[in-house]
């Protein structure tokens, strides 16, 4: 099995190489693309030299801050294009810990989607602030709700999809191009009657770098969440 670890980049330079020399670390059937959106700060410049090096490490350049949602199509559709049977997606500022990778994998012979869940026995947060922690779980708890899912994280970044599942959804469909193309994600692919796994994580806040949460963000995907719920996206069956 072929497995591509998409790590969407904006100003990273502090953490980009230690994160993919983590990621490689976890199984030799790994691979890495990093979506770098023009970072300034020569994230991409870093990562060109690493793919000189290690060719198991792969760079896409985009012209500038285009978006979460868009970052994680572009890496979907280059696994789609080049064999890979898994295709996951991570933040590259540690908050979420490669050591987790191997668990992610293996979770994926019963399912077709798995989520690094901080709200399954055994995950949590650590760092976080109060009012992080509750705007966090009412985020959760509203989706959930709203759009009838099972899953306990639905907010979470750290997943691993099948081949399968992203030949099905319609990507192209999305609405959302920012944090709630994960709910939107994870309501379609519910929809078509994939199998979805949660593995617990435990979820660090940066050490390193500038966090990218942008608060009108959150209101935004509470927003489309909304909407989903008034006015469902058309049901994809798997084939």
């Amino acid at each position: 099995m072929k497995s591509l670890v998409v790590l969407p980049t904006y100003n990273e330079a502090e953490n980009v190489i230690a994160m993919i020399d983590e990621v490689l670390a976890q199984d030799p059937s790994i691979e890495v693309l990093v979506v770098d959106d023009g970072s300034p700060d020569g994230t991409g410049d870093l990562v060109q030299a690493k793919n000189a090096l290690e060719p198991r490490v792969q760079l896409l350049r985009r012209a500038g801050k285009l978006g979460l949602g868009t970052a994680y199509l572009a890496g979907f559709n280059y696994g789609l294009e080049n064999g890979f049977d898994q295709i996951l997606t991570m933040d590259c500022d540690f908050s979420h810990k490669p050591s987790y990778l191997p668990s992610m994998l293996a979770g994926m012979a019963d399912h077709d989607v798995m989520i690094g869940s901080r709200y399954v026995p055994g995950g949590g947060v650590a760092n976080w602030p109060l009012h992080r922690r509750l705007l966090s779980r009412f985020a959760n708890l509203y989706t959930r709700i709203l759009l009838r899912l099972p899953t306990k994280d639905c907010t979470s970044g750290f997943r691993c999809y099948s081949r399968e599942v992203l030949e099905t959804i319609n990507t192209s469909e999305i609405r959302s191009s920012g944090y709630s193309f994960l709910e939107e994600m994870v309501y379609r692919i519910h929809r078509a009657g994939f199998q979805i796994g949660e593995t617990p994580i435990l979820f660090e806040d940066r050490i390193l770098g500038t966090s990218k949460i942008d608060q009108s963000e959150i209101f935004r995907a509470a927003l489309h969440v909304l909407r989903a719920a008034v006015s469902p996206p058309k049901r994809t069956p798997r084939s």
